[in-house]
């Protein structure tokens, strides 16, 4: 797919540039499976740009332009595993255990808006006044189970998981993941799967890898 971008890019301090760029899209993940593709995408283009058209963004200026485009783009932005809150742009770091992952895409599409807008999805959560690891766990997606109830590809892939540990939703779906100590022990369960079930064993990456592109 090719999309073309011309015309200015504007910040809070109103800089702008008359620069242009051509921009091809290869998607490598599933599409509409939850993963925040889109999100990471735009801020990929965000990264680059500032760093092509040599604006010399900080990160914090950087996520205020993200933060326009989508709740999940200044987490990308910011490069990092992280708690957020708000409408995404307020992060705060936070570590985990090295874990692999068993990631499944049912073969559904589910409109994230319909699960917004579900009169069952919870509306209260308790809020993690200081989030660590241990403070989330376990950890927990008000979205879920409306999922499944409502998608039964979902909740069939759930069960096969289900046997190797607690499996958990994507945002909205419709991917699930699993995670595992080791890339070798993912590699195994997938191989268990229906191979009908589309599947993959990830490791996930430390820091964005354009994370030094832009101006600390």
């Amino acid at each position: 797919m090719r999309q073309t971008a011309q015309g200015s890019l504007k910040t809070s301090e109103a800089q702008t540039t008359p620069l242009g760029a051509d921009i091809w899209l290869h998607k490598t993940i599933p599409m509409g499976g939850g993963l925040g593709g889109g999100s990471s995408n735009a801020a990929t283009v965000l990264i680059v740009l500032n760093r092509l058209w040599q604006l010399h963004l900080n990160q914090e200026q950087l996520i205020t332009i993200a933060t326009s485009l989508g709740a999940d783009v200044p987490f990308f932005i910011y490069g990092q595993t992280a708690f957020a809150r708000g409408i995404g742009e307020q992060l705060q770091p936070i570590t985990i255990p090295e874990q692999h992952y068993v990631l499944v895409r049912p073969n559904v599409h589910i409109p994230t808006a319909q699960i917004f807008q579900h009169p069952d999805l919870p509306r209260n959560s308790p809020s993690t006044p200081n989030p660590s690891y241990a403070a989330l766990q376990p950890l927990r997606n008000d979205m879920q189970n409306i999922v499944l109830q409502n998608y039964p590809p979902v909740a069939a892939a759930y069960r096969q998981l289900q046997a190797y540990g607690t499996p958990r939703l994507t945002g909205s779906g419709a991917c699930l993941f699993l995670p595992t100590d080791s890339l070798e022990a993912a590699e195994y369960i997938r191989s268990q799967l229906s191979p009908n079930l589309e599947s993959w064993a990830v490791s996930p990456l430390p820091a964005h890898p354009l994370k030094t592109y832009f101006q600390k």
